[in-house]
């Protein structure tokens, strides 16, 4: 997928903006992590994992902007084989995916990484950035951070 700079920059507040939609759904209606769910957040540098939440879906939702969801697609970021996706302290969860620890552990990781990096925007720029440019997702440097880390947790 080849994206110009102008159409990054024109799209990644659009993507901000549904991100930001879709946390406070999940904030909403999902369920706080059990304590274990707790102890391991903690254990991948989650600073404040009382804020986190998880939502079971049937499938994650994809942005109603068509050009978003067409990327999210082309990228492979959400699709229907999507199990998990972070929204900085909302996470959905799909229905047959509840319960698996490693899921759970590496969507912490990304919280982790929104905490870290310092919100919406400074997560996703880098985040959508390696997901768009090769080796592409999800070979790039921040979900590579989620896959190992969440390996070594659940080893």
């Amino acid at each position: 997928m080849n994206i110009t700079p102008q159409q990054f920059e024109t799209l990644l507040p659009l993507a901000t903006t549904w991100a930001k939609e879709q946390e406070g759904i999940i904030l909403q209606l999902g369920v706080p992590l059990t304590e274990a769910q707790l102890a391991d957040a903690r254990q991948v540098g989650v600073i404040h994992p009382e804020r986190v939440r998880l939502l079971q879906v049937m499938q994650i939702p994809k942005p109603d902007h068509q050009e978003l969801a067409d990327i999210a697609a082309i990228t492979n970021l959400i699709s229907p084989s999507t199990a998990g996706m972070t929204l900085r302290y909302g996470i959905f969860i799909r229905t047959d995916c509840w319960g698996q620890r490693p899921l759970v552990a590496h969507e912490l990781v990304h919280t982790s990484q929104y905490e870290r990096l310092g919100g919406f925007e400074a997560f996703l720029r880098p985040y959508l950035l390696e997901c768009l440019t090769p080796p592409g997702y999800p070979n790039g440097p921040m979900e590579l951070e989620a896959i190992m880390t969440s390996l070594r947790l659940c080893a």
